[in-house]
């Protein structure tokens, strides 16, 4: 799967009783499906994935899965503290035409999470898992120091396909392009501009409608329906290693100079255009445009996405137009005083 470009790390709205707000959350994904972003991550760290029922989790999946369009890459975060029990949601993303999975490593039995037991979790996982799996090294939240050599031998795994790094840490990002430059190469389904091909592009292609066939045109006997041809989907193949994806809004030029092949960002729920903006610029080699653009979000990303944290990207949401709503306690709503705050960042930042 080519997992390339700017991904939105999405949230999960709920209603003011905490309940999931599942209209809103079509709505959000049907407008994000309108952006020219790559695609969406569902149930990762800013959707609350920790804060929801398997059931609700498997819900959310499928109101994600029909609310986008079809040429955008679904990654479902399916992380949980077995094998077993991440298997299961990886078998409900797969049910529902995601496209890969995101993989955090088990942490509640974190003195026994030896170098051995992460390499038998991680390569368990992808032995079964029904859809590519993207490693995930999120140390703010998850008490792992996931070793860059550790990266590299899980990358030899075929199901293995990358990583997102959201250390914010350009060397580490540097590192691990380096250090799993020996990964096997697959062969990916592309559009013919080199675009990814999704699950859902391969079977939601349009019904055909019945041909009715005459009376006059048939030697004989009573008229038929056959279904018209359809024309199948123009594809082509990209060769493509591990894919390194950057997790930090304010390191994004750095890290796509370091390699990364696109980012999953937090503040891309709220900004998406202006997200975008910054990699468009790096891929047309416009570096002092694509630095203008990066110091625009700067101080916006830093304080939304990486100190409010959920309740901020929300609040963000709600200014730019999407529903953002409070997250789910203990996560303390933010006060009137820091929603300005936000309003005020965001106010040249319109999606």
């Amino acid at each position: 799967m080519l997992i390339e470009g700017v991904f939105a790390a999405i949230t999960t709205p709920f209603y003011p009783d905490e309940r999931i707000y599942f209209r809103k959350l079509e709505a959000n994904v049907s407008r994000y499906s309108r952006s020219l972003l790559a695609g969406m991550v569902t149930l990762g760290s800013t959707g609350e994935a920790v804060a929801l029922t398997d059931d609700e989790s498997r819900e959310v999946l499928r109101t994600v899965s029909e609310a986008a369009d079809a040429d955008k890459v679904l990654i479902a975060g399916v992380g949980r503290e077995s094998v077993k029990a991440t298997l299961e949601m990886a078998e409900a993303a797969a049910k529902y035409n995601f496209d890969a999975v995101l993989v955090r490593t088990p942490t509640y039995y974190a003195p026994q999470m030896s170098r051995a037991a992460v390499l038998h979790y991680f390569r368990s996982v992808a032995d079964r898992s029904p859809l590519p799996v993207l490693l995930y090294h999120i140390p703010k939240f998850v008490p792992y120091d996931f070793p860059v050599e550790v990266i590299g031998e899980l990358a030899q795994h075929q199901n293995i396909i990358g990583i997102k790094d959201s250390s914010g840490s350009v060397e580490r990002i540097r590192a691990t392009v380096e250090a799993t430059r020996s990964a096997p190469r697959r062969a990916v389904t592309v559009t013919p501009v080199f675009e990814a091909v999704t699950a859902r592009m391969l079977v939601q292609a349009p019904a055909a409608e019945a041909l009715l066939i005459p009376l006059t045109d048939l030697a004989g006997g009573a008229a038929l329906a056959v279904p018209a041809p359809v024309a199948p989907i123009k594809t082509r193949t990209k060769e493509v290693g591990f894919q390194v994806l950057s997790g930090s809004a304010g390191t994004l030029i750095d890290s796509l100079e370091a390699g990364a092949s696109g980012t999953i960002l937090a503040f891309a729920a709220c900004a998406p255009q202006a997200c975008y903006e910054i990699y468009q610029a790096w891929k047309d080699h416009d570096a002092n445009l694509a630095r203008e653009k990066q110091k625009r979000i700067d101080a916006a990303g830093q304080r939304i996405a990486g100190q409010l944290g959920i309740n901020g990207v929300k609040a963000g949401c709600d200014f730019n137009g999407y529903y953002g709503g409070r997250a789910r306690a203990p996560l303390v709503p933010l006060s009137a005083e820091v929603r300005a705050e936000v309003e005020t960042l965001l106010a040249n930042i319109r999606n």
